[in-house]
């Protein structure tokens, strides 16, 4: 838990000796930079040591307390949604409405009781500075926030339940998801179940023969095409069921189209076809170089002539350094289609190809069924499945 109030700046000698006049509630009172580099250092799994003000002195002081990384941060202040520095590095940004009558009264309350100020003192301050800067900085600010809670007395503490509730269950939600996937919100994993982890042990073991492993593949692939296709538009339809009655559901998406990376790619589209009838396929062949990632050569590709009015789902079954799949993009951005319009379906992928995806189309979907744990200094996914082309065609190779 971080205050802001904790990173006010140090007075002057000139501000001290006017600080009745000393505006508290301006952005300027705190230093930014020293809760940004206390922010990226928590994120990062920093122990990070936290200014103590001394609100009699208006000075830092020499003691400091020390904050441990931890899965949930949290900075609590009434200028954190107006500074958009800080505003950006937030997953969550929440705004709680309270009452002018209590905002005062709480002021009072505090001041008097932890701050050593008489209560003339505390009115004089909020009907000149605090409740301008509430008008002109924390009031405007709850357009940022992707929650506000009103605020309404539904106990003795005032607490709104139903509101704490909602944010608790969806940091635990995330909290439950991969690391990836709290960083990243175009990132879709595929919930797991023991039929999923089985069938994947089968792909991983090398003993796994050719005709076995291209069963299972099949049916996991079946499973991540499925998954991408709900996550296309859908329309409202009604129709009249044989019994006479209407029936309100929805109707599929329409102007589609699969796009294969050569070769393993290619391996996804009989799952293509089964769930989508008659789709149109293009493909597209990457000269792979392993050590330059970001700078891929295309050696062919053949598409749909209006790719730029489909929603495309741009498949290959292994995300590995994600050099190839970030090439294949551009070549469907450069043909016109919308970045928001791309779906990346892959059977396993790596971390560092998610994130060069992710980071680098924010609007594409990417999704897959399992994430691994990294690359190897042979640009092999670990634990990964092995040359995933060579096991699904039959193909043996030597290295």
């Amino acid at each position: 838990m971080l205050s802001q109030d904790s990173f006010y700046r140090n007075l002057t000698q000139e501000e001290l000796q006017d600080v009745k006049h000393y505006n508290f509630d301006s952005p300027d009172a705190f230093d930014k930079e020293a809760i940004l580099k206390c922010m990226r250092e928590l994120k990062e799994m920093r122990i990070v040591d936290v200014p103590v003000y001394d609100f009699t002195t208006h000075q830092r002081s020499k003691e400091t307390r020390r904050v441990p990384p931890a899965d949930v941060v949290i900075i609590e202040g009434i200028l954190v949604l107006h500074m958009e520095e800080i505003r950006e590095m937030l997953n969550m940004k929440v705004y709680v409405d309270t009452d002018d009558d209590v905002r005062l009264a709480r002021r009072i309350q505090r001041d008097v009781a932890v701050r050593g100020r008489d209560v003339g003192a505390v009115i004089e301050q909020y009907t000149k500075f605090v409740k301008p800067a509430f008008d002109q900085y924390v009031a405007p600010s709850r357009k940022f926030a992707d929650i506000i809670i009103p605020w309404h007395r539904c106990d003795a503490a005032g607490d709104n339940v139903v509101a704490i509730d909602l944010i608790t269950e969806h940091i635990r939600m995330k909290l439950q998801q991969h690391d990836l996937r709290r960083i990243y919100p175009n990132l879709e994993v595929i919930p797991s179940n023991f039929q999923m982890r089985g069938m994947h042990t089968i792909l991983r073991d090398a003993s796994t023969s050719t005709a076995d492993f291209v069963f299972y593949a099949d049916r996991l692939l079946r499973l991540v095409v499925e998954a991408s296709l709900g996550h296309l538009p859908f329309i409202e339809k009604s129709v009249i069921t044989p019994t006479g009655n209407q029936y309100v559901g929805v109707d599929f998406a329409k102007k589609l189209c699969g796009v294969s990376i050569i070769r393993s790619g290619e391996s996804m589209e009989n799952a293509l076809r089964a769930c989508c009838k008659g789709i149109k396929i293009g493909k597209i062949l990457v000269h792979r170089m392993e050590d330059r990632v970001m700078d891929q050569e295309i050696v062919y590709e053949k598409l749909p002539t209006d790719i730029a009015d489909r929603y495309v789902l741009l498949m290959d079954p292994i995300l590995g350094t994600g050099g190839s799949a970030a090439r294949a993009v551009k070549v469907l951005l450069d043909k016109g289609v919308e970045e928001g319009k791309i779906l990346f379906l892959s059977l396993i992928a790596a971390p560092e190809g998610i994130q060069v995806l992710c980071k680098k189309f924010p609007r594409l979907k990417v999704i897959t069924s399992e994430i691994d744990e990294y690359i190897d200094v042979d640009f092999r996914v670990v634990p990964g499945v092995g040359n995933f082309g060579d096991r699904y065609y039959g193909v043996l190779t030597k290295r």
